[in-house]
C-alpha cells in the first residue's frame, strides 16, 4: 500500500465501510450479538438489521471506531502514516496532515498504539540479544552515570526476527532475570548481552542454552558472531524517534510508544502491514479519554 493508492482507494466514507465490513466479515455479515446470518442491509444509515433478533448495528458498532466523530479515511491514512513511518510520527505532524486539532490528533494516535499492543506475545527463539537502555535528559551538574531522572528500558530482539520491549524500574539481577524468562524461549540455544554484572549474575544459561557477553568496558564489541549490535541498532532508531520525530514524551506514556515501535519492527517486512494495522483496529479495545490523560 502506498500513499497514492491509499488515496485512491478510499477516497470516500463509503469505500472505507465496504472495507472494513470486507475485512471483519470475509464470510459475509453476521450478527455481533446473535451470530446469525439472516441480515438485512440498511442502506441510508450505513446499518444492517438482523432478521433474528432485530438487533441494528453498523461496520463500526463494538470496535475502536465506534464512538468517534472522526472521518473513517483520516483513520485510515493516520493508521498508514504511523505504520510506514520509520520513525514514528508526532501528535503535531499528524494534526498538520489531516487537518485536525491537536487533542484529537494525539487521542488517535494514542488509540492507534494501543491497538497495536500484542496482547500474546510468541517467546522470542534462535539467537537473541537482550540489553538495556535508558530514557530521559540530561541534568546539569551531575556526572554521565546519573540516571534519576532517566526511565529505563529492555530490549531483547532474535537476530533477523522480532523484538520486545518493556518499561522496568531497575537493571538489578533478578528484574533482567525476569524480563528474559517472559520473553525468551526456553529452548532458545543462544543468549547474548554485555558484561553487565546484572546479566552475568542472572539465571541465564541452562542445559539447553549458552549466555554469551561481549565486555563494552574493555572495549570489545564483537567476537566472532557474539555481539549486541542488533538490540544496540535498535536503541538508536528509538532515540532517534524520541530527538527527531516526538521531540520529548512522558514516562506515562512511554510504553505506548514502546509497543507502537515493536509492532512496526515486527512487521518491516510485511506486505500487509495497512491491512493487518486495520484489523488490529477493528478487534481493539476502547481507549477512553479519560483514562489516556488520567482524569476521573
Amino acid at each position: 500500500m502506498t500513499l497514492t493508492a491509499l488515496v485512491d482507494r478510499f477516497r470516500s466514507e463509503e469505500k472505507c465501510r465496504a472495507y472494513l465490513e470486507e475485512l471483519r466479515w470475509p464470510d459475509g455479515v453476521h450478527c455481533p450479538r446473535c451470530q446469525s446470518e439472516k441480515i438485512s442491509r440498511i442502506v441510508k444509515r450505513n446499518q444492517f438489521d438482523c432478521d433474528s433478533c432485530r438487533y441494528q448495528f453498523s461496520v463500526t458498532a463494538g470496535t475502536i471506531f465506534a464512538d468517534s466523530h472522526l472521518p473513517l479515511w483520516k483513520w485510515f491514512a493516520a493508521a498508514y502514516l504511523i505504520g510506514e513511518s520509520r520513525k514514528g510520527v508526532s501528535a503535531n505532524q499528524l494534526k498538520r496532515e489531516l487537518g485536525t486539532t491537536y487533542k484529537t490528533a494525539f487521542y488517535l494516535t494514542h488509540r492507534i498504539r494501543a491497538a497495536m499492543k500484542d496482547e500474546n506475545p510468541i517467546p522470542l527463539s534462535g539467537i537473541v540479544e537482550v540489553d538495556e537502555t535508558w530514557i530521559g535528559g540530561k541534568r546539569r551538574h551531575v556526572g554521565g552515570g546519573y540516571k534519576d531522572n532517566k526511565t529505563m528500558v529492555l530490549g531483547a530482539v532474535e537476530r533477523g526476527g522480532r523484538i520486545r520491549l518493556r518499561v522496568e524500574k531497575h537493571n538489578a539481577r533478578r528484574d533482567l532475570t525476569k524480563f528474559i524468562q517472559e520473553t525468551i524461549d526456553p529452548d532458545a540455544p543462544r543468549i547474548m548481552t554485555d558484561g553487565w554484572k546484572g546479566y552475568v549474575t542472572a539465571d541465564i544459561a541452562d542445559h539447553n542454552t549458552t549466555h554469551e557477553t561481549v565486555d563494552h568496558r574493555a572495549h570489545e564489541w564483537v567476537r566472532a558472531d557474539v555481539h549486541t549490535n542488533t538490540v544496540e541498532g535498535v536503541w538508536s532508531l528509538l532515540k532517534r524517534s524520541i530527538v527527531g520525530s516526538y521531540h520529548q514524551l512522558s514516562v506515562k506514556h512511554l510504553p505506548a510508544y514502546l509497543d507502537e515501535m515493536a509492532f512496526r519492527f515486527n512487521n518491516r517486512e510485511n506486505p500487509f502491514l495497512f491491512r493487518d494495522t486495520i484489523l488490529r483496529l477493528l478487534d481493539g479495545k476502547t481507549l477512553p479519554y479519560r483514562r489516556l490523560v488520567g482524569e476521573g
